[in-house]
This record gives structure tokens, C-alpha cells and sequence, in this order.
């Protein structure tokens, strides 16, 4: 485990309203969040950031282990003066979350975790970092895009699939690799039981990388959790966006969120 770094970072929102933090998925950054940040802002503290070797936060020399992320993000919060936040992330940032939560669980909350796994084939991850390190992230956007969205969701909205892929490419190759090799060593299944944030498991109906069943999985490890499956979408959060703010809003709300 590396020393933790300053990750950059966005605020929106009511300085005294309750903090949410949001942690992005591989490949993309902060920019994910843009229709959660619109919609809960009126509510929460809602707190941005780009992950390790993502966006404009640094990219230290690897490798990753979940465990730095999960670092990046305590001293996140501290730098921000939170004792506590409810926790909210997407894929790869989910799975920073979950970490987070099952070793400080006296630092979260309440959890939202969407379209992620507890556990993913190594093998993928070794070959995508390799991809990265030879021929740069443009040889991955394709694939990546199809795994995020929907062929409906791409010809009803070209331009917003067209920015995500941009950020994409934009991406450190070498902090995109760092990462997927982070999720190749990665098993957080033996650690669910640690979590004692009251969590809501969010699937995409249609997600071929973190199906159904992985988020049923991680419900059923972390006591009293819940799983809602999201219909007509990949990468829920983006896609279906106004049905996920509205549940992350009712899960958050039981902690004292704005109405």
C-alpha cells in the first residue's frame, strides 16, 4: 500500500447539508457524476473527485491496490473536514467504497453501490492493462463504450456518449493500467461482512460486465443490504439517471437528507 495522495476535487451543494461523496468508474472521471451533482446538490453536500491516475488527480508510479484508493478517499474526507459521509460509486469506485466501508466503518454513513462486483476475472484485467500500456486508451474506447451504454441509449443521445468517450481517451494510460491492476488483484468478498452502513445495491438490467448477479452477491454479504435492478440500462447511474437519484435520494433521505 502506497502513501495516499491529493485527489482533485469538486463541491456542489449547501455547505451544512449532509455529505455525500461520489467515486467514478474506470476510465472516465468526476464528469460521471454530472446528473447525480444536478439533482442531490439541492440535498447534500455532494462531493466529486477523479480517482488515481484519472482526470486531473495524480498519477503516482504503481502499482494500485484497492487499498490506495481506499486511502485517497479517507484522506479526502479529511481534507474536506468529514467526520462521516454517506458514500456513493460506480464500478470501479464502488468497489473504493466498499473498502472504505468495511475498514472505517466509523468514517460512512450510508452506501450506494451501482454496477460493480466484488470479485472479476483477473484475466480480463491483465489484458486490458497491457492493451493500455502498448497502444493507448483510443484502442479501448470501442469495447469500453459498448459495455457502458446501451445501443437505444447511444443513438438517442450521441453527444453525451461522444464526451464520455472523449474523457475516456483523455484518461493516463498508464493510471487506467495501474487501476486494472488493482481490480485484477482485488477480492472483496471475504469483507462484506465488515460493512455496517445500511447499503442499496444498484444493477443494470442489462450490464454484461457487472451483471445482476454480482450485485445480488454483494447484498447478500453485507447485512440488511438491498438490491434494485434497474431495467433498460448499462451503466445505470448514467443512463437511467433521474430513476437512480431518485433511489440513492430515498436511501440517503432516512439519514437526514434535505427534502
Amino acid at each position: 500500500m502506497s502513501a495516499a495522495i491529493a485527489v482533485h476535487h469538486r463541491l456542489d451543494g449547501p455547505d451544512d447539508a449532509p455529505v455525500l461523496v461520489l467515486s467514478h468508474s474506470l476510465g472516465i472521471n468526476l464528469d460521471l457524476f454530472e446528473p447525480q451533482a444536478a439533482a442531490l446538490s439541492r440535498s447534500f453536500r455532494v462531493v466529486r473527485y477523479d480517482l488515481r491516475g484519472h482526470g486531473r488527480s495524480p498519477v503516482p508510479p504503481g502499482p494500485y491496490e484497492l487499498a490506495d484508493l481506499g486511502a485517497d478517499l479517507i484522506a479526502l474526507l479529511d481534507r474536506i473536514g468529514a467526520a462521516r459521509a454517506h458514500l456513493g460509486g460506480v464500478s470501479l469506485g464502488a468497489m473504493a467504497s466498499l473498502w472504505t466501508a468495511a475498514h472505517h466503518p466509523d468514517r460512512v454513513d450510508r452506501l450506494v453501490v451501482c454496477c460493480t462486483s466484488a470479485r472479476l476475472d483477473p484475466s480480463l484485467w491483465r489484458e486490458r492493462a497491457a492493451t493500455a500500456r502498448a497502444a493507448g486508451m483510443v484502442a479501448l474506447a470501442d469495447g469500453v463504450v459498448a459495455r457502458w451504454f446501451t445501443p437505444a441509449y447511444c443513438e438517442r443521445h450521441p453527444d453525451r456518449v461522444a464526451a464520455l468517450r472523449a474523457a475516456l481517451e483523455a484518461t493516463p494510460a498508464a493510471g487506467y493500467a495501474e487501476c486494472c491492476g488493482a481490480i485484477e488483484r482485488m477480492d472483496l468478498r471475504p469483507h462484506l461482512a465488515a460493512v455496517t452502513a445500511p447499503t442499496l445495491a444498484i444493477a443494470g438490467a442489462q450490464d454484461a460486465a457487472t451483471p445482476t448477479d454480482h450485485l445480488a452477491r454483494i447484498a447478500q454479504g453485507i447485512a440488511g443490504a438491498r438490491l434494485v435492478v434497474v431495467e433498460g440500462a448499462h451503466l445505470a447511474s448514467f443512463e437511467k439517471s433521474d430513476e437512480v437519484n431518485a433511489l440513492i435520494a430515498e436511501h440517503l433521505g432516512r439519514a437526514g437528507g434535505r427534502a
